[in-house]
């Protein structure tokens, strides 16, 4: 049987909006959760007076897993659709939620916006649609959520369909290619299933939605680029570094560099989902043993390569930001972290060559002083220390970059020119 293609989907929306109770009932009603698993955290919620909280286990359980280190696929979590095979990235309701959720994102093929139709729009509807625009994520899937707490009212459904319609095309979204479908993930209303309880929608469940997402092409035309996400030591196995495949193919015997520092080997075995694998294509989360690596020599945030193209250090970027949220104004010499693919640096603002009007992008100010909430803007940056980045267009999953401090995302942006680093003496 011809394997199915493969897709990775993150969940986002507002905390306590049922991202990992949806995630949780999804894997159940579509046989992912056995249900002698399901049967033993149902119990272990119930001791802990949270039985509302049983499907939300499935994926809190991955956390301590995590911690533990005990396996290398921990954060990932397969189910099979009709048409195909999917990827659930990083444990939702994460408090690092938005680190992760960027991580996340710029990882994913499509994504799962859950709102509460209780509650409709909260900050971080807006902070995660955004995002997930900014990240590339072209294709969503709407779950208007917990409408077993409005009593599966049509009107209430509407309501918030309305305002998410209005928010989404507002950020470059065609709304009228996108699903949206009124559900309960406590209750398993459409999700897996249609639901007997809203008879007033004809539409598909979550599951035939995802099926008609499309599959993106490919790239294993390009360069191996492989952002590393973790690195374990496996007893019997050494260092295991692992991370997704971004572009390009690694096979068992290719000579690779790790960058910035540098560090080369042979890879020795690649193993994805506890199965040994020939080859490593684009989209797949693997775990690999690289022959000539230790521990130290490797870490989150570097980026794998093949010797022969190595993955580009910058000195300096331009880029092209949006600012999300910022309480005042954004200075020249401003340095905040910058979130790209699995890397977090302090990156500090050179210049700002041009203000631009965020909707047409048309220049609206050369060389201003300063930026605030609103603008979109061409800048020069210069990362505090080297990292590896690639201009977008050629590898738009290295080219994207989220931008934090004080406990938010102020600005997002993505890389136009990459100056690249040049070691002393060269």
């Amino acid at each position: 049987m011809a394997a199915k293609p493969h897709m990775n989907l993150v969940f986002i929306g507002h905390v306590d909006h049922g991202k990992s109770t949806t995630v949780g009932r999804f894997l159940y009603d579509s046989g992912a959760l056995s249900e002698q698993d399901y049967r033993k955290l149902e119990a272990e919620a119930k001791a802990q007076g949270k039985e509302t909280f049983v499907f939300a286990y499935v994926m809190d359980k991955l956390k301590e897993e995590r911690k533990r280190g005990v396996t290398i696929d921990v954060a990932y979590k397969k189910f099979s659709g009709q048409k195909y095979d999917f990827t659930i990235i990083d444990a939702p309701g994460h408090k690092d939620f938005v680190k992760n959720m960027i991580t996340g994102t710029s990882q994913a093929d499509a994504a799962v916006l859950v709102v509460s139709a209780k509650e409709g729009i909260q900050p971080q509807t807006k902070e995660h649609a955004f995002l997930a625009q900014v990240m590339g994520i072209r294709q969503l899937v709407i779950s208007v959520n917990k409408m077993d707490d409005v009593g599966y009212e049509k009107a209430k459904y509407e309501a918030t369909k309305a305002e998410l319609s209005k928010l989404l095309s507002g950020i470059g979204y065609k709304v009228d290619q996108i699903n949206f479908i009124p559900t309960s993930a406590w209750k398993g209303d459409n999700l897996a299933k249609k639901s007997t309880n809203m008879p007033w929608y004809t539409g598909p469940t979550l599951m035939e939605a995802l099926d008609t997402l499309v599959p993106p092409k490919s790239p294993t035309d390009k360069a191996l680029r492989l952002p590393i996400q973790d690195v374990y030591t496996i007893k019997g196995f050494g260092t295991v570094p692992v991370g997704r495949v971004e572009t390009g193919i690694m096979k068992p015997g290719d000579k690779v560099i790790v960058n910035p520092p540098g560090k080369s080997g042979e890879v020795k075995s690649i193993e994805m989902h506890h199965e040994q694998l020939t080859e490593a294509l684009p989209g797949m989360n693997i775990g690999f043993n690289v022959k000539g690596l230790e521990k130290g020599d490797i870490a989150r945030g570097d980026v794998l390569g093949h010797s022969n193209n190595p993955p580009t250090i910058a000195a300096e970027f331009i880029a092209q930001i949006v600012v999300l949220n910022h309480p005042t104004a954004i200075p020249i010499n401003y340095t905040p972290v910058f979130h790209m693919h699995t890397a977090q640096v302090a990156c500090t603002l050179l210049e700002i060559q041009k203000r631009m009007d965020p909707k047409t992008g048309a220049v609206v100010e050369e060389n201003p002083k300063f930026l605030k909430t609103g603008d979109a803007a061409i800048v020069k940056i210069k990362p505090t220390k080297p990292i590896c980045v690639e201009e977008y267009k050629s590898f738009p999953q290295l080219g994207r970059f989220a931008i934090r401090d004080m406990g938010q995302t102020v600005a997002a942006g993505m890389i136009t020119q990459v100056k690249p680093f040049v070691k002393e003496g060269k």
